[in-house]
């Protein structure tokens, strides 16, 4: 199985996706019990149910007990949450290849998401105003260019970038430092399920695990291993920011920091950063011409107010939902729209990217995220010359 459901009736899927649980309780989060390597080569589809039971078992993982196995999966039901074990076709590459990669990751929204091209852009949680209004600008273009604009849900620059991808009609995937049920902060409910409804929630801790201290640095790992850059827009000295560019730094990820008023604290972290070979970012376009994209030639049309609770953005995931997170019946949520819309524009002959943007007058971004999903349930195939077309 490449995405569980905790709902899935099927008796090997379901044994699966609790031998999965199970091995999350036993390998996750502890650096002195690496998952050990015979999990990662399950191949394709994380291997057949039996297979990764039986792996379980002969690694010592004990099965979850019938009371706790209920719990765990009406808990997931309950949040529309699913989960993407170690090997899935939605497992993203550049978190795999992490010594201490999550065995599992919990997601609430597009799985497909996580394959797209990513960048992080985190910051202070007392953000300024200047920080706020740089972070949601800057990421609001970085997501009409077509990239997942990545963060941690926070305050400040955190929530400020989530907002400017998802106005630019972009996608945005939020990492949480808590178990996939919860939301912290609480006050970030309305955004989080904004994310999901067009983008995605990640999360790697188990099931009532509470926002702990120690949880961020694990949170800011991924942060920035999926990510191809990781953006720093306002922090201080002492700052969960500075340890998502540590890591960034670590495993190969470029380090951008924007510039500040030079007698704020929240301007020391960056400019540490720059001293330190960071490169300074002023403009997105600098950092789009890095990753050789174009800067976006106009601005993302306009977009419907997502309901809340919106489904996710693919039909697949839409019939995979509880009922508590999709839309009404009679209204199509945003992302399947634009999906039918991108493969009936394929149908009458292939085309890229750009061209379907302008075609059904929509963000790169939102482009991008569609068929990346249409690519993921096999319905279309990107020909040699770049340009889409069914399969």
């Amino acid at each position: 199985m490449d995405v569980f459901d905790p709902r899935e009736a099927a008796p090997e899927e379901r044994a699966a996706f609790l031998a999965w649980l199970a091995v999350q309780r036993r390998f996750g989060l502890s650096r002195s019990r690496r998952l050990p390597a015979a999990f990662r080569q399950l191949g394709a589809g994380a291997g057949a149910p039996a297979d990764v039971a039986a792996l379980a078992r002969s690694h010592g993982v004990a099965p979850l007990a019938a009371g706790e196995a209920q719990t765990l999966l009406r808990a997931l039901a309950q949040a529309g949450v699913r989960g993407v074990p170690l090997g899935s076709a939605f497992y993203p590459a550049r978190l795999a290849r992490l010594d201490d990669a999550p065995p599992l990751l919990f997601v609430r929204g597009n799985p497909g998401l996580l394959l797209a091209r990513c960048v992080a852009m985190v910051g202070a949680r007392a953000a300024t105003p200047y920080g706020q209004r740089v972070a949601r600008q800057f990421a609001s273009e970085l997501a009409r260019a077509g990239l997942v604009v990545v963060s941690g849900l926070a305050l400040g620059v955190d929530a400020a970038a989530h907002q400017g991808a998802l106005e630019a009609g972009g996608a945005t995937i939020a990492f949480l430092a808590c178990g996939p049920e919860r939301i912290y902060p609480n006050a970030h409910r309305g955004l989080a399920g904004r994310v999901a409804g067009q983008g995605a929630v990640v999360s790697e801790f188990p099931v009532g695990a509470p926002p702990r201290s120690y949880h961020f640095p694990y949170r800011n790992r991924l942060i920035s291993a999926i990510s191809e850059a990781v953006v720093v827009v306002e922090a201080r000295i002492r700052s969960g920011s500075l340890t998502t560019a540590d890591h960034a730094a670590r495993q190969g990820v470029d380090v951008w920091a924007v510039p500040g008023p030079v007698d704020r604290p929240t301007s020391e972290g960056p400019h540490r950063l720059l001293r330190d070979g960071a490169a300074p970012l002023t403009a997105a376009a600098d950092l789009l011409e890095q990753l050789g994209l174009s800067p976006p030639r106009r601005k993302a049309a306009p977009r419907a107010k997502s309901q809340k609770g919106a489904a996710p953005p693919s039909a697949a995931a839409a019939a995979a939902a509880p009922a508590a997170s999709t839309a009404p019946a009679d209204s199509a949520a945003p992302g399947d729209a634009l999906a039918r819309g991108a493969l009936e524009a394929l149908r009458t002959e292939p085309r890229d990217e750009e061209e379907l943007s302008a075609l059904l007058e929509a963000a790169p971004g939102a482009i991008a995220a569609a068929l990346a999903q249409l690519e993921i349930e096999g319905l279309i195939c990107r020909g040699r010359d770049g340009r889409w077309a069914p399969r």
